[in-house]
């Protein structure tokens, strides 16, 4: 088990939230995959283990995992949000036309709520940063076209 499954079900365990098998699975899978996954991706990739397992089960359990800071869910025009396991601060860039998301680590910006409370007054509690552009496929897929 990593270190950060660990942490994650310590932190559910500390909010008196029983472990299942599930919940276990849901969240080892969102801190395995970097694809930034819908509930219904979540879903398919684990049925076959939990047959019994339904599509509420996962949007419940994600909705518990965002309530505890364990996972950002992502919201888009598509109507289908993703979800990212909330390790460390970052940033996503966006593919325009096939929705490839890739995180971005960019530490330069980690004073960036500071900053915009100092100029604006607002009192910040978080903030979000998305590029968008086309990925390296989308482009050559252009380019022979």
């Amino acid at each position: 088990m990593s270190y950060l499954v660990e942490q994650s079900i310590e932190r559910l365990k500390f909010n008196n939230i029983r472990i299942t098998p599930q919940r276990h699975a849901i969240l080892e899978y969102l801190i395995d995959q970097d694809n930034h996954p819908t509930a219904d991706e979540i879903y398919k990739a684990l049925e076959s283990r939990f047959p019994s397992m339904s599509v509420a089960t996962v949007y419940n359990n994600l909705r518990l995992f965002t309530e505890l800071g364990l996972v950002k869910e992502m919201m888009y025009g598509d109507n289908s949000s993703r979800f990212d396991f909330a390790s460390t601060e970052h940033y996503h860039a966006i593919c325009s036309e096939c929705g490839k998301i890739e995180d971005i680590y960019y530490p330069g910006l980690d004073d960036v709520e500071v900053v915009a409370s100092n100029l604006t007054g607002f009192a910040v509690n978080s903030h979000r940063l998305e590029i968008y552009g086309l990925c390296p496929d989308c482009q050559k897929n252009i380019e022979n076209n």
